[in-house]
């Protein structure tokens, strides 16, 4: 289980490169610096966060195998909500009511922090592999 979230995690944590790098690149091509909240926030809890969680998977057996499924799946739903939902609320390109853009924003940042406390329990429930 451990082995098929690491590369799981590490793959959408490399997209997360990408996009961060990218709207980096267009920042400075631009010379408009608006969009720094959220190429930070795309970098740091989708590239490194999420890559981090993925090495430690690769590092370490779970005692409790499942958590490691529910944790891999917040780690993305948070990581992609928190991340759209600020761009949402940043730029609101789609024009959607602010209430429900507030929400998304919301309950991303929610999920991942739920990811990020799911984690620190994971932890303590580890073993290191044999090498």
């Amino acid at each position: 289980m451990e082995q098929k979230w690491s590369l799981r995690l590490i793959r959408y944590a490399a997209l997360f490169g990408i996009l961060g790098t990218y709207v980096g690149s267009k920042m400075s091509g631009e010379i408009d610096y608006s969009l720094r909240p959220i190429h930070a926030h795309i970098l740091l809890v989708g590239w490194l966060s999420v890559f981090a969680w993925g090495i430690f998977y690769r590092a370490f057996k779970v005692k409790y195998k499942k958590l490691v499924a529910v944790h891999g799946w917040m780690a993305i739903l948070g990581s992609f909500g928190l991340t759209f939902g600020m761009w949402m609320y940043n730029l609101n390109p789609f024009e959607l009511n602010e209430t429900l853009v507030m929400i998304l924003f919301i309950v991303g940042g929610s999920v991942l922090l739920l990811a990020f406390l799911l984690f620190v329990f994971i932890t303590f429930f580890t073993e290191k592999e044999p090498t």
